[in-house]
């Protein structure tokens, strides 16, 4: 029904009707105190809002500050809503001195955030040696349960590239092959950032080489990357230079044609490996995982010990 208009009576505007609650909300806008949003990075945890003072001075490695924050009776498990702890942050930043405080205070060593994260994942993801070997010495668990939005401290150990820690999560247990939905195993993440030395540690502990990611494999990687110094490594561990991804795409497929990766991956599918490798390959793997250890415990001679070892350098294509 159409409005009839009163002439002695209009209508209310709408913003005759807004402009009093406009007129309060200026005045409160201009009174408030604006902080500056900070600037934030991967390396930030939680929200800045409900950070503590403890926080602050784990995450900045503030040893004396946090000290005096714990004597006066922080609590050192208080949380972010992230669920992160001053321990987590300490260790993300790498900071062993204030991680070694807050565990002689009490810290939990295997509160996880939101996300799935211990401090053990942040100490790898840091390459902090220290603040590992630290975590796991007060009893931090080297795998943890895997969820869809964290990986394992070893999937973390691979992608930052520090061989010491990655060697320290697999001397404490660490299982070879944690299964990450993005990364997949330890030895894709390894490959796919190129940390040779990395794969190296994980191969000669028994890592599978040809294990699979939606059929891709760690060779695939290191094809895509044209590492030809990979593909020589992984071939010499038994990796199949004809396995085929989910796309139907062998490693030679992804490697730039006149790279030497392709000259590399195409000599290895023309020719076979030697029977003495082909012997080291079986061996390994009916020995499994650990196998270096397993080795390690053989009476054989010297020369074949270190042979199996993978103690000479991988066989490069003529």
């Amino acid at each position: 029904m159409p409005l009839n208009y009163d002439s002695h009576h209009p209508p209310l505007l709408l913003a005759d009707v807004w402009k009093p609650a406009l007129a309060w909300l200026s005045t409160k806008v201009l009174n408030m105190d604006v902080t500056a949003a900070r600037r934030t990075s991967l390396c930030d945890i939680g929200l800045w809002a409900d950070r503590t003072a403890l926080h602050e001075a784990a995450s900045h490695g503030r040893a004396l500050q946090l000290k005096q924050l714990i004597e006066s009776g922080a609590s050192v498990n208080t949380v972010t809503v992230d669920n992160v702890t001053p321990l987590h942050d300490a260790c993300l930043q790498a900071h062993p001195h204030c991680a070694r405080l807050l565990l002689e205070a009490g810290a939990q060593v295997d509160i996880r955030t939101v996300h799935g994260s211990t401090a053990l994942c942040n100490a790898c993801a840091s390459g902090s040696l220290e603040c590992a070997r630290l975590l796991l010495e007060h009893g931090a668990t080297v795998n943890p349960s895997l969820t869809a939005l964290t990986a394992s401290p070893l999937h973390e150990a691979c992608i930052q590239g520090n061989v010491k820690v990655v060697r320290l999560m697999i001397d404490s247990g660490a299982r070879l092959e944690a299964f990450d939905v993005y990364l997949g195993p330890p030895l894709h993440a390894a490959c796919a950032k190129a940390h040779m030395d990395c794969v190296r540690e994980l191969l000669c502990a028994g890592a599978n080489v040809n294990s699979v990611k939606f059929h891709e494999t760690a060779l695939h990687h290191a094809a895509r990357l044209n590492a030809v110094h990979m593909i020589e490594l992984l071939v010499e561990f038994g990796a199949n230079v004809n396995s085929s991804d989910n796309l139907g795409k062998k490693p030679v497929d992804y490697a730039s044609p006149v790279s030497p990766s392709y000259a590399c991956l195409r000599f290895y599918e023309s020719n076979p490996l030697r029977l003495q490798q082909l012997c080291r390959i079986s061996v390994r793997r009916t020995l499994g995982a650990r196998a270096s250890k397993a080795i390690d415990q053989l009476n054989i001679p010297s020369c074949i010990h270190s042979y199996l070892q993978y103690w000479d350098p991988p066989t490069s294509p003529e």
